[in-house]
């Protein structure tokens, strides 16, 4: 029986990169909730009572997919899957409890990043346009000067915009991490070292989940 894994943290903490690396460490299936919707996007949920017929009609309206469609379909995700690593959701209280009703999970972790911090890894990410490689201007740069000279700072990358991100990550899923912080499940994890070892920190808790 594979382990059901939730990993919570800001945008920029590295949830991502940490998830995939527990994905393939534990096999595990790595479940988001954006590639969830894509999976599904066809989902028939005319028996709800909700303006569109599919998840799809929401995204090509440009509109957020209703909690309780995105609830349906991560627990569609979740049914399909022996062991999991969950990124990206429960994004507020309403969604974790619901995952409470559906689900068991050996491990809820949390990757512990300061606002400063944050805010320093996400400016720096630079986009390549013509490959779509998302560098960062102090990690991770790329060696060949051409491509270091046509990378461009996204929209959603700028100081205001980051910030502004962070709040409202605050406003509506700093309550999850404290639910599972009062349940006595959280496991905080330092998400400000290296990514080696913030895996051998996850990792460890995984194992002796």
């Amino acid at each position: 029986m594979g382990k059901h894994i939730l990993l919570l943290g800001a945008p920029g903490a590295g949830k991502g990169t940490q998830s995939k690396r527990l994905a393939e460490e534990f096999d595990l299936e790595h479940v988001t909730t954006g590639d969830a919707l894509r999976a599904n996007k066809d989902m028939d949920i005319g028996h709800m009572d909700t303006e569109f017929d599919t998840p799809r009609a929401y995204m090509d309206a440009g509109e957020l997919v209703p909690d309780e469609v995105v609830n349906e379909i991560v627990k569609e995700a979740l049914s399909n899957a022996d062991g999991y690593v969950l990124d990206g959701y429960p994004r507020n209280i309403d969604q974790a409890e619901y995952l409470t009703s559906i689900t068991d999970l050996d491990a809820v972790l949390y990757l512990d990043v300061s606002e400063e911090e944050l805010v320093r890894r996400l400016t720096g990410r630079r986009l390549d346009p013509e490959t779509d490689e998302i560098y960062h201007t102090e990690f991770d740069m790329p060696d060949d000067e051409e491509v270091r000279e046509r990378l461009v700072q996204r929209d959603d990358d700028t100081e205001e915009t980051v910030r502004e991100r962070l709040r409202v990550y605050e406003e509506n899923t700093e309550p999850v991490v404290e639910h599972y912080r009062d349940e006595g499940v959280l496991v905080e994890i330092d998400g400000e070292q290296s990514p080696d070892d913030v895996f051998e920190d996850v990792a460890d808790t995984v194992d002796s989940a």
